[in-house]
């Protein structure tokens, strides 16, 4: 155990004489089949001279008689193939009779056995891949114990090949992109013969690219960092053979290099037999292509035609932004091939511009601006506000054919989908952070320094965009509304918004203010630290901040934490952050702070958390963490008895549980 863990102790009052310690496994562990080994870690650092002896019990009877902790040395006491069998078990450290001082702990594990199957990493493998951990300084991220064994705990960012299952699983896919690395290039690569994908894209590399002479890599991902060192020969041979798929783009090496690997398209590379055979077979059909092509172009015509008709029967819009055709829509879109979202507005579809942006068409199921209540604030609010922090509109369509908005593409989808666990990526504390303060200051903007002041109405994790750096975004202004100083409120014949996000006054009067976007936006707070939807079905529907209420009147702050943050994350910084968001979702909007405040507050969280993480090596910090190998999957429970028969229970006290100096594995 790290020496840190044993400078802090459990104890109990002078006046009791008994310690109780209940583990409860969570579901997800069969107790049919459960087998516990419990581990516990003791350093008397007291400078009294009385003795201090108890007994160790466990559910099944004795486990150490008479212990005595050593005083200023670590010890740890454990027996070796002493499984226990129950998922509700609990320990009691009592007080011997010879005893002066009561029982302390410093740190109990408990840890379940897991039958692996499967074998082992390739020791190679596991040795190489092990080198860029320590390499990048990867340290958050849930690399520990064997790379691709169990399955089930297999590294994040890693596929393993496990086909030939009389041996070792390989590593064939590293994907380290957006992990913020610094510095050159792990020669470790280099030495991984199984490895075919290589994604170390949107990080900041420096230096020139080594010479991966590697036959098995087949995708090698670079794009969007500082290389500026030639290509090698090699690579540019296999890339130019076409056996690896190679992508430098946003590098200063492609500042003078033309080539497809330094671009967004990437041409497909077709060998001279492939031409030979293909060549032929275009001379032949040609006058028949020749023939459709001229029918095609005299019906799209037609069609230009109609939609250039229908693009006059509607009056513009006197805006400053670009107005696009329907065909130029259908251009851009691929004839709408792409869908990359639905909801009751209508359907999100990817495009590319002229210039190669990428862009999001979002087409409205109505077709005129008298049938869409969305349309128009939307277009006028955007065309008006420009952020870091807010969406883009790059321009809209309007004609009986459709409406439409033309946005920015977000590559790395909405908030919700992260939180919800959609693909392989899960977002750390520091990160969720970031994204939260990005949205605090969208609003910020809209609420003080838009002249009139802009309510937003649908603050939600879907309209949290994220771009490929993770800078949030937000986006969906169908429902805000703007108002001058001299209003208050405004009054609205509905309420609007989406359930669970609802300032319950407004939902009341239907009088909006700035205060009702900050409602909304501590519910977003609540889902970046919890993972939870906004109503939960617990069986019964319960409100998110309801829910975080009782959960830590129950039990511990530390209840509430998504767990795909792994228990990874600051103590403090998680207090803040917890009561600033039950400050937003106060009943009475005028008990809110304003947006001002809220990214104020967040901001001054920002660098606390950076310089803790950066200085963890020199300097212990009070944080509730654990080792990362796996989730946390036993809750502890902690009191004391004293000979008059009083009872001591810890529990949540000034944002701290005393059961944070636990670690349950």
């Amino acid at each position: 155990m790290p020496s840190a863990i044993f400078e802090k102790a459990l104890t109990v009052d002078m006046n009791n004489s008994s310690m109780r310690i209940s583990v409860a496994a969570d579901l997800n562990l069969d107790p049919k089949s459960l087998q516990l080994l419990p581990i516990f870690h003791f350093a008397d650092i007291s400078n009294s001279n009385l003795s201090r002896r108890f007994d160790i019990y466990s559910a099944e009877g004795l486990l150490f008689p008479d212990f005595s902790p050593p005083r200023f040395q670590m010890d740890s006491k454990y027996k070796i193939g002493h499984f226990l069998h129950n998922a509700d078990v609990f320990f009691t450290l009592n007080k011997t009779s010879g005893s002066s001082l009561p029982p302390l702990i410093n740190a109990l594990e408990v840890y379940s056995l897991i039958r692996m199957d499967n074998l082992t990493t390739d020791s190679d493998d596991a040795k190489y891949i092990k080198e860029v951990k320590t390499h990048y300084n990867l340290a958050q991220r849930n690399w520990n114990g064997d790379s691709c064994s169990p399955r089930e705990y297999s590294w994040e960012g890693l596929t393993c090949d496990y086909s030939k299952s009389n041996q070792n699983p390989r590593i064939v896919t590293v994907n380290l992109s957006t992990s913020r690395l610094r510095g050159g290039f792990a020669i470790s690569f280099m030495n991984m013969t199984s490895l075919e994908n290589l994604d170390l894209s949107h990080n900041n590399l420096t230096g020139a690219i080594p010479d991966y002479q590697l036959q098995s890599l087949k995708f090698l991902d670079l794009s969007n960092n500082k290389l500026d060192g030639p290509i090698p020969d090699s690579i540019l041979q296999r890339f130019q053979a076409g056996s690896l798929d190679l992508r430098l783009e946003g590098n200063p090496v492609c500042s003078n290099v033309k080539d497809t690997y330094c671009s967004k398209k990437k041409k497909k590379t077709t060998s001279t037999v492939l031409i030979a055979v293909i060549v032929p077979v275009v001379l032949v059909s040609l006058l028949v292509v020749m023939g459709i092509l001229w029918k095609l172009y005299w019906k799209g015509k037609s069609g230009d035609d109609e939609d250039s008709a229908m693009y006059e029967e509607e009056t513009p819009l006197h805006i400053d932004i670009r107005r696009f055709t329907y065909a130029e829509l259908k251009h851009i879109t691929n004839n709408f091939q792409s869908i990359v979202g639905k909801g009751g507005f209508g359907t999100v579809y990817h495009g590319t511009l002229e210039n190669d942006d990428e862009v999001a068409v979002k087409v409205l199921m109505e077709t005129s601006i008298a049938e869409s209540t969305d349309f128009l604030p939307e277009v006028q609010t955007l065309s008006k506000v420009h952020h870091k922090n807010l969406v883009t509109l790059q321009g809209y369509c309007q004609n009986k054919k459709c409406l439409a908005l033309v946005y920015d593409f977000m590559p790395r989808g909405n908030l919700q989908q992260l939180l919800r666990g959609g693909g392989n990526y899960s977002l750390n504390w520091e990160q969720r952070l970031h994204i939260a303060l990005d949205a605090a200051q969208g609003l910020e903007y809209l609420h003080e320094l838009c002249t009139p002041s802009i309510v937003h109405r649908d603050v939600k994790t879907p309209n949290i965009l994220l771009d490929k750096n993770l800078v949030g975004i937000i986006s969906d202004f169908g429902l805000s509304r703007a108002f001058n100083d001299a209003h208050t409120h405004i009054s609205t014949a509905a309420a609007a918004g989406t359930p669970g996000y609802i300032d319950p006054e407004y939902h009341a009067s239907y009088q909006i203010t700035v205060k009702t976007d900050v409602y909304s936006f501590g519910v977003v707070l609540l889902e970046i630290i919890t993972g939870q939807p906004p109503l939960l079905m617990d069986p019964q529907t319960v409100h998110l901040p309801n829910w975080v209420r009782q959960k830590i009147a129950m039990g511990s702050i530390h209840d509430v934490v998504d767990k795909r943050l792994l228990d990874q994350y600051d103590a403090s910084s998680l207090q803040s952050v917890v009561d600033l968001a039950m400050n937003c979702v106060e009943n009475a909007a005028i008990d809110r702070p304003t947006m001002t405040v809220v990214a104020t507050r967040l901001k001054g969280l920002l660098p606390a958390v950076s310089s803790e993480k950066q200085s963890a090596s020199a300097t212990p910090r009070r944080t509730y963490s654990m080792d990362s190998e796996i989730p946390r999957q036993f809750q502890l429970m902690i009191s004391g008895a004293s000979n008059g028969g009083s009872s001591f229970q810890s529990g949540y006290t000034n944002g701290m549980s005393q059961t944070s100096l636990f670690s349950g594995r």
